[in-house]
């Protein structure tokens, strides 16, 4: 199983438009350091399935075929929007897998061409996805958000964007089994006060250290965060990394699938 970290921003991304903070000058002058929509590429046996389409250029990194389906945490537009275009293709159907969230995006399940919104998942109960178990899991968010378990090729894995901090239910449903591989959302420098929707670094850690976690891998990161971490003095703990877009995680991938 591999897990491909797309994108690590936030909502605003990196750099942010009209911000000339030492992150978002960064970003402009070296492209590594830039941060997309945050999303993920999911791969175990054959399978490839994109976790969230907040991406804006789906079609492109996505030829015809090359995915298995859609997985989506929640229907906030940097989350989703993706889909708005890729509804439109012709002659196939494409499974977009998530919570059961009635108002979803915009028009889309009015309107949803190629996407099939007909699998909804319910909290706590595992679904097969042919070779790998998910089971997904409920955040702490604005909307109705699920983060994953995916279980697969004796690894285990777990997405958890967005959230502030996890509901009591799901830390001990994750606190069951060890994790080989956390992935987080860490949007703030640490701060006295939880922030609304999204963990700071203090909170985010407060998690993983709940947890029996191999690897701790922080996404859905602000411009303020990523000027927090420019400081020399600011330092994270073993075991734990801030993502950043293009990262891969997990086994090798098969030989003849492609690469995002």
């Amino acid at each position: 199983m591999r897990l491909t970290l797309l994108g690590t921003g936030n909502a605003g991304q990196v750099p942010v438009y009209n911000c000339f903070c030492a992150a978002c000058e960064r970003a402009r002058a070296k492209p590594q350091y830039r941060r997309g929509p945050c999303s993920a590429l999911l791969e175990f046996g054959t399978q490839r399935w994109l976790v969230d389409a907040g991406l804006t250029d789906l079609a492109e990194r996505f030829p015809p075929g090359s995915l298995s389906g859609i997985i989506q945490t929640h229907y906030h537009a940097d989350h989703a929007q993706g889909l708005l275009h890729l509804r439109w293709g012709l002659d196939m159907s494409l499974p977009v897998l998530g919570p059961p969230d009635p108002d979803g995006l915009a028009d889309l399940y009015k309107y949803p061409g190629i996407l099939d919104f007909s699998r909804k998942l319910e909290a706590f109960v595992p679904a097969q996805l042919d070779g790998c178990v998910v089971t997904p899991v409920p955040l702490a968010h604005s909307k109705i958000t699920y983060g994953y378990v995916f279980e697969a090729e004796g690894q285990r894995y777990a997405y958890l964007t967005d959230t502030v901090g996890l509901p009591p239910d799901t830390q001990a449903f994750l606190a069951r089994q060890p994790l080989d591989l956390l992935v987080l959302d860490c949007s703030f420098a640490p701060t006295t006060t939880a922030p609304r929707n999204h963990n700071d670094l203090s909170r985010a850690l407060d998690t993983i250290h709940a947890l029996n976690v191999k690897q701790a891998v922080l996404t859905h990161i602000s411009h303020g965060l990523d000027v927090w971490l420019m400081d020399e003095a600011n330092t994270l703990p073993d075991g734990v990394v801030v993502g950043h877009d293009g990262a891969v995680f997990g086994n090798p991938v098969l030989a003849g699938m492609a690469s995002a």
